[in-house]
């Protein structure tokens, strides 16, 4: 009798663990639905994604309750995670194959790597803080995103040794498109980066680069994104 209570207990543990996840689960889908759906973003394999990473784990625990609300949110450091419709929307920009070889720069929690993961074969994606590098290395493969690498470094240079990239995703602002960035873009290639003053409003602009390695730019919409550090800096 007592290892029949034990095993109800633990079942019972199980299903409420399993009915948690669902009603997260109701959350995704209910933000995704309200706030990015019905924003224009159609792509398929972009909703997937959103649907289904599990934004409350890239939250500090004090803020998992609004973890679905459309709004960014401190991850420490002074640091923020997205809102959702930024992550989808310049997820979507970057018109992702499967695979594509991606680079991210500025990984933050992870979030915007996972829904990255979700898509594509391989991200690359680095940090300059080394506590944020560390903490979202060990979250990502905790979620099994074995697809990510996470690197601790300056993003202005880049990933030089995995180039080129047939996306680039910057999530912090810089004053200008760093060069080696765009060296480092594949022809055919496309990257996203918001671009404009500290604290204040930015654009996001997409950066293509033709097959002859001609690059075009293109604003997209206003932003307003933390600041890239490093190098960006002394520009």
């Amino acid at each position: 009798m007592k290892h029949m209570t034990l095993i109800l207990v633990l079942f019972a543990g199980v299903a409420a663990a399993a009915t948690g996840q669902d009603d997260r689960a109701g959350e995704r889908r209910t933000m995704v639905e309200r706030h990015i759906a019905d924003e224009d973003i159609s792509d398929r394999a972009v909703l997937e994604a959103m649907r289904a990473v599990p934004r409350h784990e890239f939250v500090p625990r004090e803020h998992r309750g609004r973890a679905y609300a459309n709004r960014p949110l401190p991850i420490g450091h002074g640091q923020t995670i997205s809102q959702p419709y930024v992550v989808a929307y310049m997820t979507d920009v970057l018109e992702l194959e499967k695979d594509d070889r991606v680079l991210e720069i500025g990984t933050g929690s992870g979030y915007q790597a996972a829904v990255l993961a979700e898509i594509t074969d391989m991200v690359y994606t680095i940090e300059i803080i080394e506590a944020l590098a560390r903490t979202a290395r060990r979250r990502l493969e905790r979620l099994e995103y074995d697809n990510v690498e996470v690197k601790q470094g300056d993003g202005y240079f880049g990933r030089p040794e995995h180039a080129p990239f047939d996306a680039i995703i910057v999530t912090a602002a810089a004053g200008h498109i760093p060069s080696p960035l765009v060296e480092q873009l594949r022809p055919g290639g496309r990257m996203v980066i918001p671009v404009g003053p500290v604290y204040a409003v930015q654009n996001l602009i997409l950066v293509t680069k033709d097959d002859s390695g001609e690059v075009r730019t293109e604003q997209l919409l206003p932003v307003r994104f933390v600041p890239m550090t490093g190098r960006a800096q002394e520009r």
